[in-house]
């Protein structure tokens, strides 16, 4: 025999084995009372003790080392099938010129950087605005009253200020 099928045969042994014994278990369970119990107390302890053999019979199934190393296996199976047949949908999606998955990620995590960006922009202007408008003006908090300072019009770089007046050469 090769040594895959002589394994599968190990274990298909061993899981007999497991079953074998937890059903003889709930035989002996099903079948062990007190003679003086009332019959519905009867029913609840068979049920007790079936109960409490298939717990104990699972619960040593469930923690066996081939169970689990059959769980192993499965999930790494299912795992590299998955990226398996990502690749393949986005190797079929290239070669069309379409998107493929990965690319349509990429752009939503740089759109959401991009929108984190601004909103922390925002916040800090918000919180800049808002400051600002708390603050008294400095012109009527510093001049006497009914002389405020005259107020002069912004004058945007490289535009010429009408009303500027340069000073006479002497």
């Amino acid at each position: 025999m090769s040594e895959p099928s002589q394994n599968f045969a190990e274990q298909g042994a061993a899981f007999q084995k497991l079953w074998l014994e937890s059903t003889s278990k709930l035989m002996q369970a099903a079948f062990t009372f007190s003679p003086n119990s009332t019959p519905p107390e009867l029913v609840r302890e068979i049920r007790d003790h079936i109960l409490q053999a298939l717990g104990e019979s699972w619960n040593e199934f469930l923690r066996s080392p081939q169970f689990r190393e059959n769980m192993r296996q499965w999930m790494e199976n299912a795992v590299a099938f998955r990226a398996m047949s990502n690749d393949f949908l986005a190797r079929a999606r290239h070669e069309m010129q379409a998107p493929a998955r990965d690319d349509i990620d990429a752009v939503l995590l740089n759109l959401r950087h991009l929108e984190t960006r601004i909103l922390d922009r925002l916040e800090t202007l918000s919180t800049q605005v808002e400051a600002l408008r708390q603050q008294p003006p400095a012109e009527t908090a510093s001049a006497p009253a009914g002389q405020g300072r005259a107020r002069t019009r912004a004058v945007p770089r490289g535009a010429k200020n009408r009303n500027h007046n340069p000073p006479k050469a002497s």
